[in-house]
């Protein structure tokens, strides 16, 4: 199975490195490296990810890590990693929207 990160994807693991290296910028690239290990072990198992509340459409989930959600579309054999965000906020569906068109 492929697997492919949207730009808005990487745009959020961008954002997020940055945020948390105002503290520590080590502990940032560690965080979002483990992020992406998560993301790329979901083509391991693509349906074990949770249907995405917000939408509930089958084909869109989500893994949890920590406090953050990484939001993927399973399509034929391709995963793709739509977005990543903390998972005390709901899913701006604007942001899938524009990741599937991506």
């Amino acid at each position: 199975m492929k697997l492919f990160w949207t730009k808005e994807a990487l745009l959020r693991l961008q954002e997020i490195e940055e945020y948390i290296s105002r503290e520590d910028p080590d502990a940032a690239a560690e965080f979002v490296d483990k992020l992406i290990s998560v993301g790329e072990k979901i083509t391991d198992y693509p349906q074990k990810g949770r249907i995405v509340p917000e939408l509930s459409l089958e084909n869109i989930r989500e893994v949890i890590y920590k406090n953050y959600r990484i939001v993927y579309l399973v399509k034929k054999n391709t995963v793709y990693i739509l977005t990543v965000f903390e998972g005390h906020q709901l899913l701006k569906k604007e942001e899938i929207l524009k990741s599937r068109n991506s």
